[in-house]
């Protein structure tokens, strides 16, 4: 399976492109902005695929903020959203133990924003914040007492994650039927600079490795994200396009959906990985080629502006 660069498309394919989408799904956070800082363009784009009648919905792995914190992000970078458009997974986490009917409390290695999603569906919740160690390892592994009530175990970005953390989210997984969510497996965020900055699915491996346990992944590209839009916005993966800055994730999400896939390379997945993947002989799993690529999503104002 072959990918294209957008721009390379003459008119007349990227209008039949364009004509074969009802409905776009974005990641934000490498696609439309870089943390706090929009990426240039993207605004411009955004507004003119619903100024030509598209569905527009904001999907993002990131767990830090709540959908009302995310909808004024939006705003502040020039984005129109309302909530029923995001979907995050700190969302998700509280969807999900809200499907399950759980009546008991998680324990959280994640942000405050999970913790507020929680309280949304009433479900109560411990672990957020900083979880100071107070002795040694030995008197934690002596002097902690888990609480009876925990029926879960939530891992997101924890930007506090320590070893009592550690030591008290494995302990609750000793119980089988305890849940185990993972908010998502992203192990690398998009970074302002050359620095890496670790992700989600970094807490979330050495959870799973010291409780030897798999989490459920509620996030892109898993099987719950999957359902949920689908059946939530009644999408016909024919005609959805789904635009991501990673291939693990955003594009094979929009893969396993049939969705059309457009990869950005403002993000993650940078200009010699598509390259590289473009000199392959023959790809081993067609699943993380994109059908189309560009550099970021203003490239493709021209285009839009054309039609």
């Amino acid at each position: 399976m072959s990918t294209k660069h957008l721009t390379s498309l003459s008119k007349e394919t990227f209008q039949s492109f364009l004509n074969s989408i009802d409905v776009v799904l974005s990641d934000c956070d490498g696609v439309l902005w870089r943390e706090n800082e929009v990426v240039p363009g993207s605004p411009e784009v955004v507004n003119k695929f619903k100024e030509l009648g598209k569905q527009f919905f904001y999907i993002t792995n990131n767990n830090t903020r709540t959908r009302p914190e995310f909808v004024e992000k939006c705003k502040k970078l020039g984005f129109e959203a309302t909530i029923d458009k995001i979907v995050c997974t700190s969302f998700l986490a509280a969807i999900y133990l809200k499907e399950k009917q759980f009546n008991k409390k998680a324990y959280i290695v994640g942000s405050l924003a999970i913790g507020k999603e929680l309280e949304e569906v009433n479900i109560k919740h411990l672990g957020v914040g900083p979880d100071v160690m107070e002795g040694d390892e030995l008197d934690l592994v002596k002097n902690f007492k888990p609480d009876p009530d925990v029926g879960a175990v939530i891992v997101g970005f924890d930007k506090y994650f320590s070893y009592p953390k550690l030591l008290k989210a494995t302990t609750y997984l000793a119980d089988p039927n305890v849940h185990f969510i993972g908010t998502n497996c992203d192990t690398d965020r998009p970074s302002p600079n050359t620095n890496k900055f670790p992700g989600s699915g970094c807490f979330i491996r050495t959870i799973e490795e010291a409780s030897n346990r798999s989490a459920i992944m509620i996030g892109k590209p898993e099987t719950f994200l999957r359902e949920y839009i689908i059946k939530t916005y009644n999408l016909n993966p024919e005609r959805t396009l789904m635009i991501g800055d990673n291939l693990k994730t955003d594009i094979l999400l929009g893969k396993r959906c049939g969705f059309k896939t457009l990869l950005v390379l403002s993000g993650v997945t940078t200009k010699s990985d598509i390259e590289s993947l473009i000199e392959l002989d023959q790809v081993k799993d067609d699943l993380v080629v994109p059908d189309y690529y560009t550099d970021q999503l203003s490239d493709v104002i021209s285009l839009l502006s054309n039609n």
